[in-house]
């Protein structure tokens, strides 16, 4: 049975046994899911957005002094926050990415956030683990602030 702390187990040995693990040849897939989140999330999109997460009771999201595990919690949070009672969800960018491959199935990614809303613009950083599924590369853990 997979569980969340094997998993992170497996990502902490992966990244001893393998550093510098080559990466897959062409445009960095995992680059490419929050590349489609950020025109996801500009558009309006946050079904789409939210694609790019791994879609399990097991994910968690970090932010601040909250945990949110799962992935409808995690799009409960995002709803709230950004979509309803008229809220703007703005524009979002992500830069200084850097993704090191822990192992052909596994990633860890560093970067900065901004979103910029009519009221307010938003920023800072994030550390994200991204797993290789059947169905594509996605979000298992987020941590933003």
């Amino acid at each position: 049975m997979f569980t969340y702390r094997a998993m992170l187990l497996g990502f902490v040995f992966a990244g001893l046994v393998h550093p510098g693990h080559a990466a897959e040849p062409g445009p960095n897939p995992v680059k490419a899911v929050l590349e489609k989140q950020v025109a996801d999330w500009n558009r309006g999109d946050l079904e789409g957005f939210m694609a790019g997460y791994w879609k399990s009771d097991e994910l968690r999201f970090f932010s601040g002094s909250t945990v949110t595990t799962g992935w409808d919690a995690t799009m409960d949070r995002y709803r709230k926050k950004y979509k309803e009672d008229g809220k703007e969800m703005g524009q979002l960018a992500f830069s200084d990415l850097e993704v090191q491959t822990l192992s052909p199935d596994a990633a860890f990614v560093r970067g900065k956030f901004k979103l910029v809303t009519t009221k307010e613009t938003s920023q800072g950083l994030f550390t994200l683990l991204v797993k290789k599924f059947p169905e594509g590369w996605r979000i298992v853990h987020d941590h933003t602030s």
